[in-house]
């Protein structure tokens, strides 16, 4: 469907500002999304920005309802997965379970069956079934060494079901098989490999922190130096024979 250029203009400018938002900002996303959707709402990619908009804003009964409108106007399956995930997310498992074993998943690219796995997994996870989430996400993609764009999440996905069965040292190797391929920083392999290590990890800048304490001397770390630093100035100040010396000066002055 074409739209009169001002009005095309009006609902691009909307669907840029859902895009840059989606992540960082989904309430504010979906402001954005809804104003595109009166603007033109029998525009295919309008009802999809809604749905992802919605999603995002855990919105899940609306979400599905803009998806399902975007599928009935193209015709496209690319959105079975995150339609299934609606289903999880208003409490529905099984229905998510069972769209993983529906015709239209075949026709879906590599990228969209990954997604349908991890879907699926999520929803034996949200059953219970923590052994058949593990099972769930054995694949030919996940065995493969190559990196593609869904590997990190996959594998991240994996070593998370691995957790929970207790299954510890797989686990750990494949967090950091993902943190391998996350290229983009889309998990937070790095952490749960850390806190498997028992590594913690210190905000410098918190002044909450606990300081760090020199187990041979009890004292603060970093305390020692600092005044150390601190006489030191005291030092050369009162070397300072010249005039401003009795005036005083600060450092940086």
């Amino acid at each position: 469907m074409s739209l009169p250029k001002t009005l095309a203009e009006d609902v691009a400018k909307n669907l840029v500002m859902v895009a840059r938002l989606l992540d960082e900002d989904p309430e504010r996303a979906y402001g954005y999304a809804k104003v595109a959707l009166r603007l033109a709402s029998r525009v295919a990619a309008v009802r999809e920005a809604m749905g992802f908009a919605a999603y995002g804003a855990e919105k899940y009964a609306e979400a599905l309802a803009e998806f399902r409108a975007a599928r009935r106007m193209t015709g496209s399956q690319h959105l079975w997965p995150v339609m299934a995930d609606c289903e999880r997310g208003m409490g529905r498992p099984e229905k998510a379970l069972a769209m993983a074993g529906e015709p239209e998943v075949k026709k879906l690219d590599k990228a969209g069956q990954v997604e349908m796995r991890l879907v699926a997994a999520g929803a034996r996870r949200d059953m219970g079934q923590t052994e058949a989430a593990v099972v769930t996400l054995q694949s030919p993609e996940l065995a493969s060494s190559s990196v593609q764009p869904w590997s990190a999440r996959l594998r991240y996905a994996y070593a998370d079901a691995l957790l929970e069965v207790g299954r510890e040292a797989e686990a750990r190797e494949w967090f950091a098989r993902a943190l391998e391929a996350d290229q983009n920083g889309t998990t937070d392999a790095s952490d749960r490999l850390a806190e498997l290590d028992g590594i913690e990890f210190l905000d410098a800048f918190d002044p909450e922190a606990d300081p760090e304490v020199d187990p041979g001397t009890g004292d603060e770390i970093g305390s020692g130096a600092e005044d150390a630093s601190h006489k030191a100035a005291e030092a050369e100040g009162s070397r300072d024979d010249g005039p401003e010396a009795s005036e005083g000066r600060s450092l940086g002055d």
